[in-house]
């Protein structure tokens, strides 16, 4: 990738990763990625906005070779696809400051080992003149790191946002356009943000002072009409769930996918929209974005030894650590002579704090019996969404 101009002075650096197909060795990359570091040029001053994986730490430097004097390098998050190639930037430059807040600060030394002379702390809504521009840094905690905070370029109405609002999706063009953005977009904030919920729909109140024409993130395409995805944060942190049901699920022998067909018939034809995942093919990415909506989970598995099968065991650990906006939760399956499968996935669950909706298993084949009580787990379900107003 070569350097290219999102407006005059302000320059898109770092690296479009094409091939990358797996981040933090857990979360698909089916779009790859891009490592965004913006350069940003005032009257008197240069400032580089972060750096970019060290994978990629070439890219980077060939595109400085047209830098002769760096003042300022801002580090937004000290997380390693930002920061890991900020040692070889301050070698590079030795007039060059840190610029960033104490707490990642403390991490960047304890991760790269950063001298402390090269830093300046700032305080939160604190300024910094590049002459005829101005930086103000502002704190973003927990979006996803407790360190993250970004950059806003008052004179140009530029808020370089890191993670935050972000997309792991490799193009050749510098802009956002909604629809091919918004899927990948979605996918991001449901790994990489939806834990900190809470603290998206703070840091947006944050924000809403700020006239914002533009928004960088670290990683994605570069939104010049930031509306869009300022709503759709709003929405995807803050609107209630949807009338949706997610089932994630593994069956062995077909005794748990007879049971989660039932159920997914049932639930359509009491009008509820049914997703679901066969777990030994899922892309978790995907089941991730289907849970930012979802009112409900319910796991389908057969018993391994007594046990849920495995990879139940790592979905539901998915579901609980996201925490999204699921209200309730229930398991179907199928066991051979015994089972603790709600003993074990229950626990897993438990960050949801959703309420527990009555599970049904079925001993060997499912009978009649069973899938009887498979049609009333699905009314009920369907009695809860409607007293919850569930659209």
């Amino acid at each position: 990738m070569n350097a290219r101009p999102i407006l005059p002075g302000i320059t898109l650096m770092g690296a479009v990763d094409w091939d990358r197909r797996l981040f933090d060795s857990l979360i698909p990359l089916p779009d790859g990625t891009s490592y965004n570091a913006y350069l940003v040029r005032g009257s008197e001053k240069t400032v580089l906005l972060d750096t970019v994986d060290p994978s990629k730490v070439d890219v980077l430097m060939a595109q400085l070779d047209a830098v002769d004097r760096l003042d300022y390098l801002v580090a937004h998050h000290a997380e390693q696809d930002h920061s890991g190639s900020i040692p070889l930037v301050l070698a590079r430059y030795p007039e060059a400051v840190l610029v960033t807040d104490p707490k990642a600060k403390e991490l960047l030394q304890e991760h790269l080992d950063i001298p402390d002379a090269r830093f300046r702390t700032v305080a939160d809504g604190e300024t910094l003149s590049l002459g005829d521009r101005t930086l103000r840094f502002i704190y973003l905690p927990w979006v996803h790191w407790p360190e993250t905070m970004g950059t806003y370029l008052e004179e140009d109405h530029i808020l370089f946002s890191c993670d935050f609002f972000g997309s792991h999706r490799a193009q050749s063009g510098v802009f956002a356009e909604r629809d091919a953005v918004m899927r990948g977009a979605k996918r991001y904030y449901a790994e990489i943000m939806m834990p900190f919920r809470g603290f998206v729909e703070k840091n947006l109140v944050k924000l809403e002072g700020l006239q914002i024409d533009m928004i960088c993130p670290s990683h994605g395409p570069v939104y010049r009409d930031p509306s869009f995805i300022l709503e759709a944060y709003r929405e995807w942190a803050g609107a209630p769930p949807r009338n949706t049901v997610v089932i994630p699920f593994v069956s062995m022998h077909g005794s748990t996918l007879i049971m989660v067909d039932r159920l997914t018939a049932a639930l359509t034809d009491r009008g509820i929209t049914v997703e679901r995942f066969d777990l030994t093919s899922a892309d978790i990415g995907d089941l991730a974005m289907s849970l930012v909506d979802a009112a409900t989970v319910v796991v389908g598995t057969p018993a391994v030894l007594t046990g849920p099968h495995p990879r139940t065991i790592e979905a539901a650990y998915l579901v609980g650590a996201l925490r999204p906006k699921v209200r309730f939760v229930s398991i179907i399956g199928s066991f051979g002579w015994g089972q603790r499968i709600v003993e074990v996935l229950g626990g897993l669950v438990a960050p949801l704090k959703a309420e527990i909706l009555a599970p049904v298993f079925a001993k060997g084949l499912p009978r009649a019996t069973d899938l009887a009580a498979v049609d009333a787990l699905a009314d009920t379900i369907a009695a809860k969404h409607r007293e919850a107003g569930l659209k």
